[in-house]
């Protein structure tokens, strides 16, 4: 048996952390008689386990108390995709690692990169700034999409990228057209969100590209300020005038 402090000690946790879950029912352990002290059994450190597990994956606490609770929870299914997750993670780590060490040896003259290994490099270091800057947050809203998008994104062509820049610069141009004519709801501005689509599915699983996701990933461009402070850039403006274009989208047949 463990008590708070020792849990804690244990897992890494804070005291604080261990009571929040208490309070909110997702790790209830038992309560000495004598002094009403938190104490923690085989099932209590088997379920925290559990708990931590599902939330390196990003899961929201809400929902990973939801399957733990579930009669069917499949505890042997949910180690192997984490453990996929992980594998993913380390064949991405290892990847950079050596483009890494590439890009030394052709500084000190020892060795001339090839373009395709450049392109691989750049696709590298473009997932672990998407991951520092957006990973965790990004998770917890979206669970394991977001690492189906890096996936996607590591395994793509030289040709499917150039296809995916066109896209942006595609979507980008359309909508300062329609900007520029104030007509959310004209054809530059439906160019730009049938483009914006196509290119979100290069992220994303395309059947998981739906008009309400659609819809929610233009409401976060203006919600979220770094999105917004990114669209800035391409015309005062153009995040919520892209709303108002995905909007009337998907309101007019």
């Amino acid at each position: 048996m463990y008590t708070v402090k020792e849990l804690a000690r244990l897992t890494g946790l804070t005291p604080r952390t261990l009571r929040y879950y208490d309070s909110i029912g997702l790790l209830c352990p038992r309560r000495n008689g004598d002094n009403d002290y938190r104490l923690y059994g085989g099932g209590e450190v088997e379920r925290l386990q559990q708990i931590l597990l599902y939330r390196e994956m990003g899961l929201p606490l809400e929902e990973i108390g939801r399957i733990l609770d579930a009669p069917d929870f499949d505890r042997a299914g949910a180690l192997r995709g984490h453990l996929d997750r992980l594998l993913e993670r380390r064949r991405e780590t290892e990847a950079l690692i050596r483009t890494v060490r590439r890009e030394l040896q052709t500084m000190e003259g020892e060795q001339t990169m090839q373009d395709k290994e450049k392109f691989e490099g750049m696709k590298r270091r473009i997932i672990q700034e998407n991951e520092a800057a957006y990973g965790q947050e990004a998770r917890e809203k979206y669970g394991a999409a977001v690492s189906d998008s890096a996936a996607r994104l590591a395994g793509m062509t030289e040709g499917e990228w150039t296809q995916m820049q066109e896209e942006e610069r595609g979507y980008r141009q359309a909508l300062l057209r329609a900007m520029a004519a104030d007509d959310p709801a004209g054809e530059d501005a439906r160019e730009a969100v049938r483009l914006h689509a196509a290119w979100l599915a290069r992220y994303w699983p395309p059947e998981s590209v739906t008009a309400q996701a659609h819809l929610g990933m233009a409401e976060l461009y203006v919600q979220d300020r770094r999105f917004t402070e990114h669209y800035e850039k391409t015309a005062p403006g153009f995040a919520a005038f892209f709303l108002r274009a995905v909007q009337a989208y998907y309101r007019e047949p």
